[in-house]
């Protein structure tokens, strides 16, 4: 342990910022954050407390952003199957629902990692590149193992793997709603601040979830219907049921059953706790942002930098682009819904954001030739010879031993029963069909609907109306980081 710690300190001295930042207190950073909105260069109107700046924006600098860069992807280290892969009985149990095995930074619903963010400031648009497992692995090689091992270059060079620019200029809109509102149309997303902007994919932790429940046990197994649908009989076995539910001599059937021929099957399906595809929404995917941007926050009030998370240009106008009329989103491409009479509730009859071609694709058409495919795809992605519980190599780098791994991978890594895909191929075809595009009840990408900017404080402002308490670290930032402003 004391060669590590000399290692560690070795590597830490490369730049005092650095070494600041990894000895600065977990406990105090959570004590310490605070929203501290108004950048370097920014001025204000507020009345008896206004402020007019006498400096210019001044930029994170290289190293500064690519600490906030990194920090949202990989971190080389595996998940851990630390989880019963038998029933108490000792009979077999579904035991991988997890879709990725390398770790990410924050905690993500079966390690799904569908949060990507987008980077935004001076020097434009970028996507921040999420790599999966043996992709990720390779872009980290040669690098220390751990974070605080790593030298200036290492997380300049870490971070510009990531990046892919998509527009020379900041995302930007006019300081009006529905893009800004309130006090956010002054001092939001201002020259000189970094902004990160996350957008989740829906469509490869929907199918996965589908896939998960349908692997429980005869008799467990949901039965999914559509609670914006009033049921339409479809089958022999549909019309039984509704007859006899109409009879009182059977349960009562209000909404769409999704794969009607399994309706009667009461060994394989239960009926009695349907899944109702309006009340999944996001099916908790979206839960990482949030993890994400904590862990930002915190990281942040180390490095003593302003940061701030509030309500982001929202979907759908982020993906307007219109240059002439001060428009600079992000285009995507749209799936178009179904026209309906009397519109289902949103998102279903909106246009569906899928992706920007060839750098941000989900899982859903023309991206995929069917809903089909898809469901072939997270299943390859999986149990593949390259997937989640098909590659040894990265599994088994959690373990003491092999040995121990591939035991675990001998119980989990069994592909979907035919029956199990067959249903879960029904449920996708059923959405896409119906209304047009995949997922109806959310988008393929969702925004949460929030952005985190991060700045050099105005300094001026903040000693001439703020308790120093409160700023304290952000007011030691420049001697910290070298900075020249």
């Amino acid at each position: 342990m004391a060669a590590d710690h000399d290692q560690r300190d070795t590597h830490a001295s490369f730049h005092r910022g650095l070494r600041e930042l990894f000895t600065y207190p977990l406990m105090s950073a959570i004590f310490d954050r605070r929203t501290r909105r108004v950048a370097r260069g920014v001025s204000i109107q507020s009345g008896p407390i206004s402020y007019t700046s006498q400096n210019k924006p001044a930029p994170l600098s290289p190293l500064e952003e690519a600490v906030l860069t990194v920090c949202t992807g990989l971190t080389g280290t595996t998940t851990m199957h630390d989880v019963p892969a038998r029933n108490d009985d000792g009979s077999e149990r579904f035991s991988a629902p997890l879709i990725n095995i390398i770790a990410r930074s924050a905690s993500s619903i079966d390690n799904a990692h569908a949060v990507s963010f987008f980077l935004i400031n001076d020097e434009g648009t970028f996507l921040i590149k999420h790599l999966r497992d043996r992709e990720g692995l390779e872009s980290l090689k040669g690098l220390p193992p751990r974070w605080e091992d790593w030298s200036e270059s290492d997380w300049i060079g870490a971070a510009a793997k990531m990046k892919h620019r998509l527009y020379k200029e900041r995302l930007d809109f006019p300081r009006h709603w529905p893009y800004y509102f309130i006090w956010n149309r002054q001092i939001s997303n201002r020259p000189g601040t970094t902004i990160l902007l996350p957008i989740v994919d829906l469509t490869r932790q929907f199918i996965n979830v589908v896939i998960s429940l349908l692997s429980e046990e005869d008799g467990q197994r949901p039965l999914f219907v559509d609670d914006w649908q009033p049921f339409r009989p479809r089958t022999l076995l549909d019309w039984g049921a509704w007859f006899a539910s109409r009879l009182g001599i059977g349960p009562s059937i209000p909404y769409q059953i999704i794969g009607g021929a399994r309706r009667g099957r009461s060994d394989w399906l239960n009926s009695e706790f349907p899944v109702q595809l309006g009340y999944a929404g996001e099916l908790r995917t979206d839960y990482e942002t949030f993890f994400q941007l904590q862990n930002l926050m915190l990281i942040a009030q180390g490095m003593g930098l302003g940061a701030w998370i509030h309500a982001a240009v929202d979907a759908p106008y982020v993906f307007e682009r219109d240059p002439a009329k001060g428009k600079f989103g992000i285009e995507f491409r749209m799936q178009k819904p179904k026209t309906w009479r009397r519109w289902p509730p949103l998102p279903a009859p909106l246009d569906n954001p899928i992706g920007i071609d060839g750098v941000l694709e989900s899982l859903t058409p023309p991206y995929v030739k069917s809903m089909d495919a898809a469901v072939d795809q997270v299943i390859e992605e999986k149990y593949g010879p390259a997937g989640t519980y098909g590659d040894n190599s990265i599994f088994d780098r959690a373990y003491k031993k092999a040995e121990y791994g591939d035991a675990f991978l001998k119980m989990a890594n069994r592909r979907p029963r035919p029956e199990v895909v067959e249903y879960a191929k029904e449920i996708c075809n059923y959405i896409y069909d119906t209304y047009g595009r995949f997922p109806a009840h959310a988008n393929a990408f969702h925004l949460p609907g929030v952005w985190l900017q991060f700045s050099h404080l105005e300094l001026e402002f903040y000693d001439k109306y703020f308790d120093p308490s409160l700023y304290r670290r952000q007011a030691q930032h420049r001697e910290m980081w070298g900075d020249k402003h």
